[in-house]
Formats: structure tokens, sequence, C-alpha cells
């Protein structure tokens, strides 16, 4: 029934107990993981007026976001999953919602809120977004 998922994370402790929710996914018939990050580009925007700071910042979560990455890349395909990764600079909604059109999925998993709680319930959060918007199913971990 949900043979390629799509995990969007920043790596929060909502986002990796999302990670439960996958693994019993897999009796199911999930085969594929998809695991994707969003660098906000809204936080690189307020470096703008020094590209090199700016440009040193993204390297910067980058490699965090690669590192962290690698960790549930290797947790996921010792559970029997085939793994694939991403990480893209943009509005985090949006760039869910891109991949979503861009890959074959069955299900997006992702946690109600993440690091930017405050942030987030000021501007709409990232999980209510993808909610409203997303053509699949979305099944939402809450805290």
């Amino acid at each position: 029934m949900f043979k390629k998922i799509l995990y969007p994370t920043d790596f929060s402790e909502i986002a990796q107990a999302a990670i439960k929710y996958i693994e019993q996914l897999k009796s199911a018939g999930a085969s594929e993981v998809v695991v994707l990050h969003a660098i906000d580009s809204r936080s690189l925007d307020l470096l703008v007026y020094n590209p090199a700071v700016s440009m040193e910042f993204e390297k910067t979560l980058r490699e965090d976001a690669q590192n962290k990455m690698s960790s549930v890349r290797s947790h996921l395909e010792g559970m029997g999953f085939v793994v694939s990764t991403g990480i893209k600079v943009g509005i985090p909604s949006r760039v869910i919602l891109d991949a979503e059109k861009q890959e074959d999925l069955s299900l997006i998993v992702l946690g109600s809120h993440g690091k930017s709680n405050i942030r987030e319930m000021l501007l709409g959060s990232v999980s209510e977004e993808v909610i409203r918007s997303a053509q699949k199913p979305v099944l939402v971990i809450k805290r």
C-alpha cells in the first residue's frame, strides 16, 4: 500500500520520532524512503548583506545536515529500506511540496512541529502547509 515514503526532517526530536512510524510501515509494504532536509532560505536571507558570510553559513548548515542525514540513512538501510537523500535550500513547505511532485510517492511522514516552534506559530507551520497543499496522504507525528 505505501511503497515510497517522503520523510522531510529538520532532525528535531519529533522528526526523529517519525522514524519509528516509518519502520512500522515496512510491514505495510513500504520499501523506499526519500529523506529530505530543507535549509530555510529565510535564515540565509538575513545574511544577504554579506554574501561571503551567507555562503559560509549555508556550507556549515549543509555539512551538519549531511552528517545527520548519513546516520538516518544508515539506520533506515539497516531496516531494509532503499534510501535516497536530498538537501535543498528554500522555504521548507515548498521544498517538501516540490519533492512530492517530483517523486512517485505513496505517503509523506513528518513531525507536527520542528525546531522553530515560535516562528512557525507566527508564520504558519510547515506541517500545516503540507497538510493543506499535499496531493498525497500525510502522516503527521504529534509530540
